[in-house]
């Protein structure tokens, strides 16, 4: 099941944006730090200000720019205080005015009146929009928790899937061991960027560690140095791994494309039988190199194919020709 998570606006100050170069200090409106932001898209509209406050939209972030600020100071203080108290009764969660611009005294009493908290930032309003739009968009992506062990192969994120005691765990692990990188184990938290982009990180609590059935619970870390492990990983490739089924006909060369859906969006995937002798981790790192060349132009199985059906066609072509010679020597055509 996923998942649509909101931000508050006491949430995102506590994000501490100033390390991305974006400063924000609340100056009024602190009784609605509880307001929810449920959009990771920013909205500008002086037009609210005009008296279009059907363009403001609950949820989204407003911001006041130079323009805005100005506009404000040209009207009069009682008309200043209406128009923002239309503005703040449209549901925004707060309002953020940028370029270190100075406030009019009517935006801090209203934003008290209203509880709409109202923060400042020294930055431009370009620059906070592009910067406050990428932190939230990470924090309100859409998420899910995915059985499986998410892996860093040779830069390109593999997720292992498969039931309950195929063995997906041991295959990460002997990955490990030939020196890739493990990303979560179990429960992998994937989230949706971009609506093209699937990132899967490990939750905190089970961060590095991994379960081995008998042995127990193991930190990857501890055991092969911080080089073995990594935050988070965007999910490239999934190989689902399937119980050996003898009477199924499974894939051979590899000629069509397959995909798995995550969140929405559709990942190549790989589908592996399991059986004894064959070893998990090999195949899943061959699985993974072959999806590098894939991605640069290189397949295999295609380029193969091309050259079979090119000397299936020159021998039909030679044979054809071989054909209307002898029908030339023996008198030709009756």
């Amino acid at each position: 099941m996923s998942t649509v998570p909101t931000v508050s606006v006491g949430t995102l100050l506590e994000l501490r944006p100033e390390t991305i170069g974006l400063p924000l200090a609340l100056i009024a409106g602190g009784g609605g730090l509880d307001r929810p932001i449920t959009s990771p898209y920013i909205q500008k509209t002086g037009l609210a200000l005009a008296g279009f406050h059907e363009y403001l939209q609950p949820g989204r972030v407003l911001i006041y720019g130079e323009s805005e600020i100005r506009y404000l100071e040209g009207l009069a203080a009682g008309e200043r205080r209406r128009v923002l108290a239309q503005s703040f009764a449209t549901g925004v969660p707060c309002l953020l005015v940028t370029g270190d611009l100075a406030v009019p005294p009517e935006l801090p009493l209203e934003a008290d009146h209203a509880g709409i908290p109202l923060l400042v930032s020294p930055v431009t309003t370009a620059t906070a929009i592009g910067k406050l739009t990428a932190l939230l968009e990470d924090r309100l992506a859409e998420r899910e928790i995915v059985h499986g062990v998410l892996l860093d192969i040779l830069g390109l994120g593999v997720l292992i899937v498969g039931e309950s005691g195929i063995g997906k765990s041991e295959c990460a692990l002997d990955l490990v061991v030939r020196g890739h990188r493990l990303v979560a184990d179990d429960a992998v938290e994937v989230r949706r960027r971009a609506q093209s982009v699937v990132i899967g990180t490990c939750p905190e609590l089970t961060r590095h560690h991994m379960e081995v059935r008998g042995i127990g619970l193991i930190n990857i870390q501890d055991l092969y140095g911080v080089a073995s492990t990594r935050h988070s990983k965007r999910v490239e490739l999934v190989v689902h791994l399937e119980r050996w089924d003898p009477q199924r006909e499974y894939d051979r060369l590899g000629l069509d494309d397959a995909y798995f859906d995550l969140l929405g969006v559709p990942v190549p995937v790989i589908r592996t039988p399991v059986a004894p002798g064959r070893n998990l981790a090999i195949l899943v790192e061959v699985a993974a190199r072959n999806q590098l060349l894939k991605s640069r132009g290189i397949h295999a199985a295609r380029a193969l194919a091309a050259r079979l059906d090119d000397r299936l066609r020159h021998a039909s072509t030679s044979a054809a020709d071989l054909s209307a010679d002898d029908d030339l020597e023996g008198g030709g055509l009756l």
